[in-house]
């Protein structure tokens, strides 16, 4: 067998891991030069044996920084994933017994640490409110964006960057929303050059919050730690919730602290290892 068939045919050492029900499948690149693209993201979504809402690649390490890289199923690169960016923590903590992991992101740098077993706090950064920094298609009221396609009764959606695009609104009961019809409506809309992450979010009380999410890319995922984040803070700028909330997941909750900058912290599963042939 010649080198290239052998170098086909190995397989690559990768780890199955979900926050809440938002499941990742996580390829380790750092002894490993396997490129990820486009094509064989889309082919492991085809194949149907191994379903996620998020590839991670655990790239080499940076002077004890890790960075990621994050995919959605329709191949594209995305800046941000929360729940990920915790899983990836715990995966670390559990090889090298420590309990604070520096975590590089496309577009930021984020601080993790293991509270206790399985659960994980992340520093997710500041949140961005300028229009050009979500990014909009051009420059309108934030707090307040009105979506033609939508009946009044969803009113004006909250849109922030949480290191991705999220718009959020506010509703009398989410699970009532019909976001598998809404969502890519409102993730592809004009105003949104870049997409955009969708929830609608029903107020409990003033430290509760229960959601309804659609992921650009990746359609309704069962939580999404971004979401949790952009919500919060929305619900708080406009005086709905405390600085502090819990967001409520089918599986779960996420507690949500705001200081200017955003910490998230929840469980996460056990790490499963696995060889992927790609």
């Amino acid at each position: 067998m010649n080198k290239d068939t052998y170098q086909n045919m190995a397989l690559i050492n990768a780890y199955r891991m979900d926050g809440l029900g938002n499941n990742f499948l996580i390829i380790d690149k750092r002894q490993d030069s396997l490129e990820i693209n486009k094509n064989k993201i889309i082919d492991l979504v085809n194949k149907k044996i191994l379903p996620f809402d998020q590839i991670i690649t655990l790239e080499k390490v940076e002077e004890n920084i890790y960075p990621i890289k994050i995919f959605n199923p329709d191949g594209i690169e995305v800046t941000a994933c929360g729940n990920g960016a915790r899983c990836i923590a715990y995966l670390i903590s559990q090889e090298n017994k420590q309990k604070k992991i520096l975590i590089k992101t496309k577009e930021r740098i984020l601080n993790a640490e293991i509270i206790n077993k399985q659960s994980v706090k992340i520093n997710m950064g500041k949140p961005k409110f300028g229009w050009e920094e979500i990014p909009l298609s051009k420059n309108m009221n934030t707090k307040q964006i009105s979506i033609d396609l939508l009946d009044k009764e969803y009113g004006y959606g909250f849109c922030l960057n949480i290191g991705n695009p999220h718009i959020v609104f506010f509703v009398k009961d989410c699970s009532k929303i019909n976001i598998k019809e809404l969502g890519p409506k409102i993730e592809n809309y004009r105003f949104f050059p870049e997409r955009i992450n969708v929830t609608f979010a029903q107020i409990l009380n003033k430290e509760n919050i229960k959601v309804n999410v659609w992921e650009r890319g990746a359609g309704q995922t069962k939580a999404c730690g971004t979401a949790a984040c952009a919500t919060a803070i929305a619900a708080s700028v406009k005086g709905l919730v405390d600085k502090n909330s819990n967001i409520h997941f089918g599986e779960g909750n996420l507690k949500i602290e705001y200081k200017e900058e955003i910490f998230m912290s929840g469980s996460v599963s056990e790490v499963k290892k696995i060889n992927l042939d790609i």
